[in-house]
């Protein structure tokens, strides 16, 4: 495991970032420039806040692929860079134009993130979902389909111990 990833400093937040990995996997991330880009098309108000408000430079996310046939947490995210304006919901020719967008101001908010590990394989969902100590996470929680959730120190250290364990495997 990185350094960055084992949870630690007293205002690191960690995060859980979801994409479906047939619109953008961590491997399309890898083959980007410094594997960094921005985390963009976020139209849930409660996951445009946490970016906007909460998120800040320095925090780690696990990049999660919620697609296919066994969605899990693929790796590892840094937030490079605290929310600022989607410029995507301006755009009409983007995927993520917002028609109800005004005034030439995005309502969205979006955060620059850089890859900072990969899997190598998954900690898939149904794995997390047999581990007591994740019960209280907001991923395995009913109906939380959230693009973007907080995670707990200690939820965060049993999933990079879970990827260690596979890693073994």
């Amino acid at each position: 495991m990185n350094k960055l990833s084992k949870a630690g400093g007293p205002n690191r937040q960690y995060w859980l970032l979801k994409s479906d990995g047939e619109d953008f996997s961590i491997d399309d991330l890898w083959r980007l420039p410094e594997r960094t880009t921005h985390w963009d098309g976020v139209r849930n108000f409660q996951a445009r806040n946490f970016m906007r408000d909460e998120m800040k430079k320095g925090d780690l996310a696990f990049f999660y692929h919620s697609g296919g046939d066994a969605p899990g947490i693929a790796g590892i995210v840094e937030i490079m860079r605290e929310g600022y304006p989607d410029h995507t919901a301006l755009d009409p020719r983007d995927p993520h134009f917002d028609p109800k967008t005004r005034n030439g101001e995005s309502n969205w908010s979006m955060v620059d993130i850089r890859g900072v590990e990969r899997f190598s394989q998954p900690v898939t969902l149904s794995e997390m979902r047999t581990r007591p100590e994740l019960a209280g996470m907001s991923l395995l929680k009913k109906g939380n389909r959230l693009s973007v959730q907080k995670v707990g120190a200690a939820e965060w250290n049993a999933v990079l111990a879970m990827a260690k364990e596979s890693k073994g495997a």
